[in-house]
């Protein structure tokens, strides 16, 4: 008789997960990012996220350039760019991940936040 080896498959490696007080950019947001930059002609904008009250949900999504660090912001920053978050959205934004897509309905930014109860269909309300 021949004893036959069994090969155990290893268990897949968790999935990593993000601190609540941390914002993940992605490879393709931060190239999307340096490629918007680059037309600024300004190598130190950085993009501004965040939430603001409004839109059909509560609240609504803040994505815009910014020139400067505010002393209470937190910079996020990976794969050459940068990107600014205030205290108060860090607190609904934490542990969300900024990702760029392209599909057959377009291409944009997208925010994966596990934050997040709900949304609008327009994407650009969330509540939380």
């Amino acid at each position: 008789m021949s004893a036959t080896a069994k090969t155990e498959t290893p268990a897949p490696a968790p999935a990593p997960t993000i601190s609540k007080r941390e914002i993940e950019i992605t490879q393709a947001a931060a190239e999307e990012i340096a490629k918007q930059r680059a037309k600024r002609d300004n190598p130190e904008a950085m993009i501004r996220i965040g939430v603001r009250g409004g839109g059909c949900t509560g609240f609504t999504y803040v994505f815009e350039w910014s020139d400067a660090v505010r002393p209470t912001d937190k910079v996020f920053s990976a794969h050459g760019v940068s990107i600014v978050v205030d205290p108060k959205s860090l607190v609904y934004l934490g542990g969300m991940q900024l990702d760029f897509v392209r599909g057959m309905m377009g291409h944009g930014f997208k925010f994966n936040n596990p934050n997040a109860k709900g949304a609008c269909g327009c994407g650009e309300s969330v509540n939380f």
